[in-house]
């Protein structure tokens, strides 16, 4: 089974990630890679670089970031194959857990719509 795990994360905090966790999580995607279970991951550019576009009754508006009404926002994925929900779910609690204490992360993790 294929999950989405959407990371959101406060955008204006400032923080950057250390040279630590650029290591820890490069060791973990390596690893996660080669057996199979992360198939795909990458972080997204700022919110002031995208737009939203909405359709409502059949009139679609494009709006422009950064999205300011927004406290937490999609900061990147990773696309994961596992076998159950709970499997993913201790996917995830891994790549939470690379962050240590100094992060507040957050990981929305939806089954991909094969089989559900």
């Amino acid at each position: 089974m294929k999950f989405l795990s959407l990371i959101r994360v406060q955008e204006n905090t400032g923080q950057k990630p250390s040279e630590k966790l650029m290591a820890d999580m490069g060791q973990l995607i390596t690893e996660m890679t080669a057996d199979g279970t992360l198939l795909d991951t990458a972080g997204l550019c700022p919110t002031s670089q995208g737009k939203r576009v909405r359709l409502s009754y059949g009139k679609q508006t494009i709006s422009d970031g950064p999205f300011t009404e927004s406290k937490e926002v999609i900061g990147g994925y990773a696309l994961l194959q596992a076998d159950s929900m709970e499997h993913a779910l201790q996917l995830t609690k891994r790549f939470l857990d690379v962050h240590g204490d100094e992060w507040e992360v957050e990981c929305e993790l939806r089954q991909i719509a094969e089989n559900c």
